[in-house]
């Protein structure tokens, strides 16, 4: 336990689809660059099927979000009719020049994914060995694009399952980053233990707060503002978002961060830092306010 705790933000880049990939990385690049801040980028490599997550609306409650974060105008109309009614795009094989890019200007990068909507929709479904060949897809396309191997994941949507911890271990992974909760742990699910270190997110998104309770892009920062604690934060964006409609407010929330004089670290500096005295927690997943589906969450430490 440190005597003195400063205030540390660790950024956490999803970067979900092709236009997420194309246009928003570059535009982070650029904003983060001004602000002298590296973050940890995860990379969707494989199709973008954006379009298939219509099957979501048997979901209670996401219709409602889709509206209420105007989705459609956020994501583009392309994105949300990639893999139905337009072919999907492989992002990883099309855009690695981009992808190249977060490295070369000095950030972390990871895997998100190889499909993000067949995550995110049907892990549950999924056996380890089909677990272990998208992630197997996911790993062999980073290494293709960066020439070296990923040693950091983070799942879409927050969706895990026991197969996804088993594979996660077998990799030999410094730290992945699936869950949403408190502070670095090792996550317990369905009773087993798993050896590879959870840096979980601590902070809501900005998709998940504006358009509840009368928030909106011009007053979220004030939620932020007010959960900024000592010690570590981990805040989740995504390229399609800040690095799109909500760039706006991403450079409001990284001005008055500043002004504060918060510390930034990649995760893997937090989970260095954050890490060694992890406890065990279990995992359970459930719902948070502002999202339609489950997210893995960590519960109190064992």
């Amino acid at each position: 336990m440190h005597q003195y705790e400063p205030q540390t933000v660790a950024l956490k880049v999803d970067v979900d689809t092709y236009c997420g990939t194309r246009d928003g990385i570059p535009n982070l690049l650029q904003l983060l660059e001004a602000f002298g801040v590296r973050a940890t980028f995860y990379f969707s490599l494989g199709p973008d099927n954006s379009g298939k997550a219509v099957r979501r609306l048997l979901h209670k409650g996401f219709l409602a979000k889709m509206l209420r974060t105007k989705a459609p105008a956020m994501y583009g109309l392309k994105t949300m009719l990639y893999g139905t009614l337009l072919p999907a795009p492989m992002i990883g094989k099309e855009l690695g020049e981009v992808i190249r890019s977060v490295r070369d200007a000095g950030h972390e990068t990871g895997i998100h994914c190889w499909d993000h909507v067949e995550w995110h929709d049907h892990l549950h479904r999924l056996s380890r060995q089909e677990v272990e060949a998208d992630l197997g897809r996911a790993f062999a396309g980073f290494e293709e694009i960066f020439g070296s191997p990923a040693a950091t994941c983070a799942a879409p949507g927050w969706t895990v399952s026991a197969a996804s911890f088993e594979v996660q271990d077998s990799l030999g992974l410094a730290y992945c980053s699936d869950t949403r909760g408190e502070f670095p742990f090792y996550p317990v699910f369905n009773g087993k233990r798993f050896q590879t270190l959870q840096v979980p997110s601590t902070w809501p998104t900005m998709d998940e707060l504006i358009g509840e309770n009368g928030i909106t892009a011009a007053t979220v920062n004030d939620i932020y503002l007010r959960r900024l604690r000592s010690g570590l934060n981990v805040h989740t964006i995504h390229a399609e978002l800040e690095g799109k409609a909500l760039t706006h407010a991403f450079k409001d929330l990284l001005t008055r961060l500043t002004g504060r004089g918060v510390r930034f670290l990649t995760l893997r500096e937090a989970a260095t830092e954050y890490g060694a005295e992890a406890p065990d927690c279990s995992v359970e997943m459930a719902y948070l306010p502002g999202r339609a589906m489950p997210v893995a969450l960590q519960r109190p430490a064992l």
